[in-house]
């Protein structure tokens, strides 16, 4: 437990064990026998037949949006990262609505360079972008969101990129939600937001939704102001014989995220930035038509038809890479800045078919579908000098580095099939077969080598599992699966370690890259006991070929196959919702390590250039990642705990607590990077600021809501109340800058230290909610 630092962490534990205590203690009343709720779970993108929760054998965690829209979360991944096992945030962009969500161990990220390993789905259409499968948390339609299932494992109903685990968000009807609903809140950081609702329905089986929301922010840190608006509309047709949704969805952003900062800086001042602008615009509209054709009491059909388009525009302001041991290194601080500049526009469409049968003993679904999607990107830079704000001030001209266009392609089949052997047992097999093709055109170099690229990959990806109703209150499971994912034109453009690309990127005629395999064994067991649910798992998950951003710098890096990773771990939870409480306790231990061994290049870790087996070609440069080593980035221990008390007639006050262990920093793969002088094996002498280690922390935060009547509502949010320092992501970089923040140009002078994502201070928002006709 020394990794935990439990004195900064016992305060705000202790106060939330004691309110679990005192909901626990009303029990039910002697004589009063609770008979369970049959949960019903989805198991595939479409919506199909249902499978109770007790027969799938995965531990599948399902949420609705009363209960997400309770927490006073922002968005969706906030959370998940706050009440879910097994998920935690890095805040690598530095934005609040750009997270790295982590889920045993694998990313959901909108940041290219991180490796995805999350599938996302909002009605049966897959929301990972095509260019690096990444994923805009910011344009999810948050006020829309009806109830989402975290499916856990490499499922492959899921289809790619499903590594670790898929989540499948259901969006409102107006016949589910109807009324009139505005608020508006603000507070801390200059926030302020707005949103409304609007669903209803008629005798006829038509049914409207419309939801509209905007937020504003200055951000806590220095030049981080943000926005963003989301609209969201659905139109829905019932009958006997079928059901029909049409949905749009529109989303405009303008995010700023500074990212890491130094922690010398950080500790000089909480609120300062490492260079500026950091920019990020989103634009996304996309339509989508979903059908339900029944052709029985228990045999149905049910489509999808989508197109999705998003624009991308982004503007770094970094320290140029090229400076050191440039003809002004030791000179002047001319050429010192760059800003980085990127468009990219993405389009995608695909059709889904899905037949759903339940009939004696089976509940099947096959299914295909068909996704294409092009992006095109172009890549600029223009150098500068960074100035007194650490701003880049340009005094070249634009340059154009990269402009290419890359072309996906998918097919795919599956089926699965629940077959109830025995009415306690239950087996679940499923399968699915993937072709794909990733084509890439360079749009300025026309002459090999250049980025032109034709990659082909094809894989059958099984699953087998069985669940055992042991006892009423007693359920087992156990399941095996695998999961693919294939390189996407991002990291087939950026996969050359002599010619590292500057993220969101610049790319170079690179080595191909193989498609990830992952295979995934989980075991566990659920049940009720004197009113509380309880659940216990384990699993592993074994990665080859996984696909790994290797940082050659603090912009800069390059995609690479590595041997094998593995994330293996424990979950465990309690939960009970009666009378006037609802609590929840949530714990997970993840042991996510590299499995084979490899030199990887590591600038700035004390121990580069030490390995004979990385210095045998002369290079100085290079550390050596051995079997065992942690994968960076993840903390081994978690702790979710999680409050809401009905406190009155129309009171409602509830906390919630989040505890991580300490994880450690990318660039420190080995785990060998330690602060002092180190001397490699050529006689090089270098310092190193900071270890390359976060250590753990615990935040409390606090959310209520009063009805003041005739439909009004007040609410209100309290943020790390005790506004504890902390930081949830760390890399090793080199700072140029000296103590007061001011450019050193003789890159002699340069410190490499551990980079830190800061996390935000104790922040306040207060709002006022209206129903109409309440």
């Amino acid at each position: 437990m020394t990794p935990w630092r439990l004195q900064p962490l016992a305060q705000p534990i202790v106060l939330s064990l004691a309110f679990a205590g005192a909901a626990g203690a009303a029990d039910t009343a002697p004589g009063v026998v609770e008979t369970a709720t049959v949960q019903v779970v989805g198991t595939t993108p479409l919506a199909g037949v249902g499978v109770p929760a007790a027969q799938v054998p995965a531990a599948v965690q399902s949420v609705s949006g009363a209960r997400i829209a309770d927490s006073g979360a922002l968005h969706l991944g906030e959370f998940m990262a706050r009440q879910l096992p097994g998920v935690n945030i890095n805040e690598t962009q530095g934005n609040p609505l750009q997270p790295d969500l982590n889920y045993r161990g694998f990313a959901a990220s909108p940041l290219l360079g991180t490796p995805q390993g999350l599938s996302v789905f909002v009605d049966g259409v897959r929301v990972n972008e095509p260019f690096g499968d990444t994923v805009n948390w910011d344009l999810l339609p948050r006020s829309a969101i009806a109830g989402v299932d975290l499916v856990p494992g490499s499922n492959p109903a899921f289809g790619l990129n499903t590594l670790g685990g898929a989540l499948a968000v259901r969006t409102k009807s107006g016949d589910t939600h109807p009324g009139t609903r505005v608020e508006a809140a603000g507070g801390s950081f200059g926030r302020r937001k707005a949103a409304f609702e609007h669903g209803g329905s008629d005798a006829q089986g038509l049914a409207w939704y419309l939801a509209a929301e905007s937020f504003r922010e200055d951000g806590w840190r220095d030049f981080s102001p943000s926005r963003a608006s989301q609209l969201f509309g659905k139109l829905s047709r019932k009958s006997d014989l079928v059901d029909l949704d049409l949905s749009l969805t529109h989303a405009s952003t303008r995010l700023t995220g500074n990212g890491l900062l130094p922690q010398s800086m950080y500790r000089a001042e909480r609120d300062s930035i490492f260079t500026h602008p950091d920019r990020t615009q989103n634009e996304l509209t996309q339509l989508a038509l979903t059908g339900r054709w029944w052709l029985g009491d228990a045999d149905s059909l049910t489509t999808t038809v989508y197109h999705r388009r998003t624009r991308t525009r982004t503007l770094n302001g970094d320290a140029n890479d090229e400076f050191e041991d440039g003809p002004f290194d030791g000179v002047s601080d001319e050429e010192s800045g760059a800003l980085n500049r990127t468009r990219m526009k993405q389009s995608g469409s695909g059709l889904a078919a899905q037949w759903n049968l339940a009939r004696g003993k089976h509940q099947l679904a096959l299914g295909a579908s068909f996704d294409v999607a092009s992006a095109r990107f172009m890549q600029s830079s223009q150098l500068g000098r960074l100035n007194a704000s650490r701003g880049v001030s340009v005094e070249d001209e634009e340059e154009e580095d990269n402009e290419v266009v890359g072309r996906t392609r998918t097919a795919s089949l599956y089926l699965t099939d629940t077959v109830a052997l025995t009415p306690d047992l239950a087996l679940t097999a499923a399968a699915r077969y993937n072709v794909s093709r990733v084509k890439m055109r360079d749009q300025l170099d026309f002459v090999a080598p250049n980025l032109d690229g034709d990659h082909r990959f094809q894989k059958l990806n099984p699953a087998l599992g069985l669940t055992w109703q042991a006892a009423p209150a007693l359920n087992l499971y156990a399941g095996a699966s695998q999961g693919t994912r294939v390189p996407t034109p991002i990291e087939l453009g950026c996969a050359d370690p002599a010619n590292p690309c500057t993220l969101p990127n610049a790319m170079a005629a690179d080595p191909p890259l193989k498609q990830v395999v992952a295979r995934t064994l989980e075991a566990g067991a659920r049940g009720r006991l004197a009113g509380i649910d309880w659940n216990a798992g384990v699993f592993r998950t074994v990665n080859r070929d996984d696909i790994l951003f290797v940082g050659t710098s603090t912009s800069a890096g390059y995609f690479t196959n590595f041997g094998r990773t593995q994330r293996q771990g424990i979950e465990l939870g309690l939960s009970r919702a009666q009378g006037a409480f609802d609590w929840r306790v949530n714990y997970s231990y993840l042991h996510a390590t590299f499995r084979s061994s490899a030199c990887l290049l590591a600038e700035n870790n004390s121990s580069r250039g030490l390995d004979p087996a990385c210095t045998a070609g002369g290079q100085d440069d290079e550390i050596r990642v051995k079997k065992g080593n942690r994968i960076p980035g993840l903390p081994a221990h978690s702790l979710k705990l999680a409050l809401s008390w009905r406190a009155a007639p129309g009171l409602r006050l509830g906390a919630d607590v989040q505890a991580f262990s300490g994880q450690y920093a990318r660039g420190n793969e080995n785990n060998r990077h330690r602060a002092g002088t180190s001397t490699d094996a050529f006689g090089n002498v270098r310092s190193f600021a900071r270890g390359g280690r976060l250590p753990g922390y615990a935040l409390l935060n606090l959310n209520g809501e009063l009805d003041l009547g005739k439909g009004w509502q007040l609410f209100g949010r309290v943020d790390n109340v005790f506004d504890k320092r902390y930081a949830s992501a760390a890399a090793l970089a080199e700072n140029p800058f000296d103590a007061a923040g001011a450019f050193q140009s003789d890159s002699g002078d340069w410190r490499r230290e551990t980079f830190v994502a800061p996390g935000a201070p104790r922040a306040f928002w207060l709002g006022l909610r209206y129903a109409f006709g309440k």
